[in-house]
């Protein structure tokens, strides 16, 4: 059976259309232009109902689209918890890896979605992968982490699974020698094993309700510490972070609007104010939390970072181009920034500028197989006219 169907209902969201052409066997395996199955449809709208059903049916989570993506790896790198595990029981590759060689354990450590990257230690990914620009999860978390509250949690999440903290890049650094470059202090006392500064008993208590699956009993317990300790930065952020897991962003807003109250130098919350407006779907207030963050950054590069992979998920990679523009101006050593902006001016079919800003990654680290080969395709699709 003709399956273009099965890919609208997913795109429609109707469910029970969905329904009735799975139990009359529509090819769950038919792609879009893009070579995405319905599954990846699904998985990319995070419709865990959809996704269950699919994968009942047959459908492929190693399925790669034409930039060899699987919808597996597409639920890591976009937080999607519950969407990684459906597939995680259903026959997902743990170590395959996306066309820049990371797993999915990668883009959810360096986005900083400490559930998603819990699921996929539990998924067997491996801990110590090296992706083609020579990071693990745990240097990516450092390396593109600001080294607050949450990235601190999920470093501590990897490090716990056995993450190497001195296996080195290839520019020879490790996460610990990461770590003290950018200040990252808590950080850098976690992965040496010289952390003295145990959390709130509050926290640690609604860490351990929250591990047992019990988020409201989590939220409830340091709620309740916080009325005795209002100003409690560990609390707020905690306070927020819970209630964001349980998919009540609104309510955490308040939260991390009155941390900022409490510190205004406390600029990571700008970053947990703009997870939140992300999965409200409010783009706009997303975008200027980040903005926000950034002008009061004192020129780190984290906030503008984070908000071009947020234009990119949306498409708007011209802006992505900009912000990027902006980054390897003030940063001209970060050989992953000029492949980033290579990518995005690729994708907007801009191949003479992609090649020469690609090349200025392969003169960073002329033995780096993934920068020549992207020259190449660039080369080549330039000449093609494509």
């Amino acid at each position: 059976m003709d399956g273009n169907a099965l890919l609208e209902a997913v795109r429609d969201g109707n469910a029970e259309r969905l329904a009735e052409l799975l139990e009359k066997r529509a090819d769950v395996g038919a792609t879009d232009a893009e070579g995405r199955t319905a599954l990846f449809l699904a998985v990319q709208k995070n419709d865990t109902a959809c996704i269950a059903q699919l994968l009942a049916a047959g459908s492929d989570p190693n399925r790669r689209d034409v930039t060899e993506l699987t919808p597996f790896i597409c639920a890591g790198a976009n937080g999607f918890s519950e969407a990684l595990r459906l597939m995680a029981e259903s026959g997902a590759d743990p170590a395959s890896v996306n066309r820049f060689g990371g797993t999915a354990l990668l883009p959810a450590s360096e986005k900083g979605y400490l559930r998603t990257v819990q699921a996929c230690l539990e998924a067997g990914v491996p801990v110590d992968h090296v992706n083609y620009l020579g990071w693990s999860a745990l240097l990516e978390a450092v390396i593109l982490g600001d080294g607050g509250r949450l990235y601190s949690d999920v470093i501590q999440k990897l490090f716990e699974a056995g993450a190497s903290p001195h296996l080195a890049d290839f520019d020879g650094k490790s996460a610990v020698m990461h770590a003290d470059e950018l200040k990252q202090d808590r950080v850098l006392a976690m992965l040496t094993g010289t952390l003295e500064d145990p959390q709130h008993p509050a926290v640690e208590d609604a860490k351990a309700l929250a591990s047992a699956g019990r988020w409201e009993d989590a939220s409830e317990t340091v709620e309740q510490a916080l009325a005795l300790d209002s100003d409690n930065l560990d609390l707020l952020y905690y306070a927020g972070y819970f209630l964001a897991e349980q998919g009540r962003c609104a309510e955490a807003v308040a939260f991390y609007r009155q941390a900022l109250t409490v510190e205004p130098a406390a600029l990571e919350f700008h970053y947990y104010l703009a997870l939140c407006f992300r999965s409200m779907g409010q783009t706009d207030d997303a975008l200027r939390e980040f903005d926000e963050g950034d002008a009061r950054s004192d020129e780190n590069p984290f906030f503008l970072y984070h908000k071009s992979n947020y234009l990119r998920e949306l498409g708007r990679h011209e802006d992505a181009v900009q912000i990027m523009e902006t980054l390897v101006s003030r940063q001209p050593a970060r050989y992953d920034f000029w492949f980033h902006l290579a990518n995005s001016l690729r994708s907007l079919g801009r191949h003479a500028e992609a090649i020469e800003v690609i090349g200025h990654a392969v003169r960073l680290q002329p033995d780096n197989p993934l920068y020549r080969d992207h020259l190449e395709r660039s080369e080549k699709l330039l000449e093609s006219g494509e």
